[in-house]
């Protein structure tokens, strides 16, 4: 499904009057401060519950206003070619909407109102699995050079839109490390109350890891036939593993026990799918001491699309929220990047300073696009 409706109020600076978009390429162009990024905030909250910039609702609230909204139709997206139809041309689904997203925010009361199809929903995972939103702005360049909780939030948003019973997994999983740290911090420690949660944790972390390993092995396989394909040597040699947080040849139990002092000093767990990795290494070392920050941007480019695939082959349509590509790389990479999300069908909403140009980013066979210029919050098509 792609987003082909959208309509905010009270969002940053955005106007509130409600804007239509292609299910394939969307180019927004217009100057720093004209609200690019907020267009793109505004629909990654209706797939991801928040905003990819900043940590507080607040933020994106209206200055002065006490309540934001964002609403969002979907239709069916981009169709399989058809007999006789040129390769990578697609055609549009039904303009009916398939789908209807909203979510307002009460700054004031702290209070979210999320709704699919105009009945409200308790959880953003109900909001959140119609719409696939996969970010890459400058922050998403952590994901190898920053700490493990990037990478667990890389491949924990996959492993939500493969297997739908995670996200309540995790959440459980979560409260029992919440409430399993809560008991390390106690200044007497119940050890019978401890062997509880050490027995919950253990369970939900094994369903956790082995929702973790099934993605995990798509998007490994998914990975290494995209490399492949592009014209990246450096690449080659890479080593690509997932850590599930403890060593597996021991049960996760008899390592909390044998750690339990360890644990009390420090407060908090230190075992199991908390501290769940994706390990880059290339000859034994790891890829962010070795790759240029060039080769790095690369990667987690590869990366990005390696998802996209995973999902185009369980037949979901991801829609790509690009903020500013044209600062963090160069004309080459952005036509890679480009043609490969031509190839998956994915929606793109791209945003530039200049006025782009889509005949240098696919030069080979031009996608559906619409160019929109962004001036104080609001759009015009070109």
């Amino acid at each position: 499904m792609a987003l082909v409706k959208l309509q905010a109020e009270n969002f940053r600076n955005l106007d509130s009057a409600p804007v239509s978009f292609s299910p394939s390429m969307n180019l927004l162009y217009g100057e720093n401060g004209s609200g690019k990024t907020s267009f793109l905030e505004a629909i990654g909250y209706l797939g991801l519950g928040r905003s990819f910039r900043v940590n507080r609702h607040q933020a994106v609230c209206r200055h002065g206003a006490e309540r934001f909204v964002v609403f969002g139709g979907l239709d069916e997206g981009l169709l399989k070619e058809r007999p006789g139809e040129g390769a990578g041309q697609g055609q549009r689904a039904s303009e009916t909407l398939v789908h209807r997203l909203g979510i307002s925010r009460d700054v004031s009361a702290k209070e979210t109102l999320l709704k699919v199809d105009g009945e409200a929903v308790r959880s953003l995972s109900s909001l959140a699995r119609h719409l696939p939103v996969s970010v890459i702005d400058p922050g998403v360049f952590d994901i190898v050079a920053g700490g493990p909780g990037k990478r667990r939030q890389f491949l924990d948003w996959a492993v939500f839109h493969v297997e739908p019973s995670f996200a309540t997994t995790w959440q459980q999983c979560q409260r029992v490390t919440s409430q399993r740290n809560q008991t390390l911090r106690n200044g007497r420690m119940d050890a019978s109350l401890m062997r509880v949660w050490d027995s919950q944790y253990a369970t939900l972390a094994g369903q956790v890891t082995q929702a973790r390993k099934a993605a995990f092995e798509l998007f490994r396989q998914a990975f290494d036939s995209l490399v492949e394909e592009v014209e990246a040597p450096w690449v080659h040699g890479m080593k690509l593993d997932f850590y599930p947080g403890w060593d597996t040849s021991r049960s996760l139990v008899d390592i909390l026990e044998s750690h339990r002092e360890q644990e009390l000093r420090m407060g908090h767990t230190l075992y199991g799918p908390n501290r769940a990795d994706l390990r880059l290494r290339i000859q034994g070392r790891p890829v962010a001491e070795t790759f240029s920050r060039g080769q790095q941007k690369t990667l987690v480019i590869l990366m990005k699309i390696a998802q996209g695939i995973v999902l185009s082959q369980l037949g979901k349509q991801v829609t790509f929220l690009l903020d500013d590509i044209n600062a963090e790389l160069d004309a080459e990479h952005r036509s890679m990047l480009a043609e490969k999300l031509r190839q998956l069908r994915c929606q793109v909403f791209m945003t530039s300073i200049e006025r782009p140009q889509p005949e240098l980013l696919w030069p080979k066979t031009l996608p559906e696009f619409r160019v929109f210029h962004v001036e104080h919050g609001g759009l015009t098509e070109e």
